[in-house]
Parts: C-alpha cells; structure tokens; sequence
C-alpha cells in the first residue's frame, strides 16, 4: 500500500473501487471552507473520482495525475486507484472534518 498525505488529505493505494460506487461530475478531493482552496487533480482528463457513503475514491486513469492546492506543495499520483480521507479533529463537544 501506498500513502501519499496533501495538507489535510490522506490518500492511499487501493486494489479496486468497491462495489456500488457513483462517479462524481468532478476530481475535487477537498473543499476547504475557510480559505475557499481545494485539493484538486489539475488536469481532469487524467482521473475520476467516485463516491459510495459519503466516502471519495479516486481513479488515476493516465500515467500520473497532479494534486494541486494553492497551499501546498503539488504531489504526483501514478495511475491507480486510491482511498481519500479528509483529516478529522476530535473536541469534547464533537469530531469534525478538518478544513484548509
């Protein structure tokens, strides 16, 4: 398995998107709410995402795909498909979604 973290992002290698997934109209991995920034893939021809309760996968169907952020480093992703997970904080009154 591979790993690949992007700010508040995590990523890794998955052998197949599970069964009963729905592709997404987009390849934005992350929205962050404060800044209005987003983990994205720059080029959308080179991958999909999909989704299956309220979980994101990702497809990387060309060589590579570029994960961009305005605030971070950009990370190249080879061809494959992965598991995204959005970085999670936990407070005494709730767990909430971590967000650039």
């Amino acid at each position: 398995m591979n790993l690949y973290r992007h700010g508040d992002v995590l990523i890794a290698s998955i052998d197949e998107l599970p069964d009963g997934c729905k592709k997404r109209g987009h390849v934005t991995l992350a929205y962050g709410e404060i800044t209005g920034h987003s983990h994205r893939i720059a080029d959308a021809s080179t991958a999909e995402t999909f989704e299956l309760d309220g979980q994101i996968y990702l497809k990387v169907v060309a060589a590579k795909a570029e994960l961009i952020h305005e605030e971070h480093a950009s990370i190249e992703l080879p061809q494959g498909i992965y598991r995204v997970w959005q970085q999670r904080e936990y407070t005494p009154e709730r767990i909430r979604t971590v967000y650039d």
